[in-house]
Formats: C-alpha cells, sequence, structure tokens
C-alpha cells in the first residue's frame, strides 16, 4: 500500500494525520453541519479545506509532498466518509429526539418512521 495510499516509509503517520486527527475534524464538522440543519452537500466544500489542511500537515510534520493530486485525494476521500457519518450520525440523533412522535432511531446512522402513524 506504501505508494498508493501514503507517501511516509510506514503507515503509523498516515493513520494519525489522515485518519485520526483528520478524521475526528471531519467527524465532529459533519456533525455540526447536520446540527445547525444544513443540507448534506455542504459537507463537500468543507471537506474540500479540510483536505488541504491535512495534506499541509504532511508536508510540515513528515516532509511530504505538499501539492500532489494523488494523496490529496486519498486523504478527501476519507475525510468525505468520516464527514458523510458524523452528518448521518447526528441527523439520526435528531429526528428521533427532535421528532419522537414521528420517528424512531434504527440504527446509528437510520431513522424509520413509526409504526401507527399513518
Amino acid at each position: 500500500m506504501h505508494g498508493i495510499l501514503y507517501e511516509e516509509d510506514w503507515i503509523l503517520p498516515f493513520l494519525v494525520i489522515s485518519v485520526i486527527l483528520g478524521g475526528a475534524a471531519a467527524w465532529q464538522t459533519g456533525r455540526s453541519i447536520a446540527q445547525t440543519w444544513r443540507p448534506a452537500w455542504q459537507v463537500v466544500p468543507y471537506m474540500l479545506v479540510l483536505g488541504c489542511a491535512v495534506r499541509f500537515l504532511h508536508f510540515a510534520l513528515m516532509g511530504g509532498q505538499l501539492f500532489t493530486a494523488q494523496y490529496y485525494t486519498v486523504d478527501t476521500v476519507i475525510l468525505l466518509a468520516l464527514g458523510f457519518a458524523g452528518f448521518q450520525h447526528r441527523r439520526a440523533a435528531q429526528m428521533a429526539t427532535q421528532y419522537r412522535w414521528l420517528y424512531e432511531r434504527t440504527g446509528p446512522f437510520s431513522w424509520r418512521e413509526r409504526s401507527g402513524n399513518a
């Protein structure tokens, strides 16, 4: 996977910077967008900017390349996945909590209409 997903000699810097630090920021950004009742598509521009920040951290801390489309794409795809997951997790909680007479939570990322509401 070296050279495809990450440019460092070992995977730990990639996991710490891209997945843990960047992923936590992406998750919280997705949650914040859902919390303010904005649409899911707004996650995309935030993750594009966050992808630049993660790429800068790789450059500043690990001596990686700053301007590389391949690694920026890998980082941004990871951030998009975690950002949308954070959004959906928060939105499911909102729907089940704020509209509990209409919806019930069916899992960490989903909700459904309550039985007998028809």
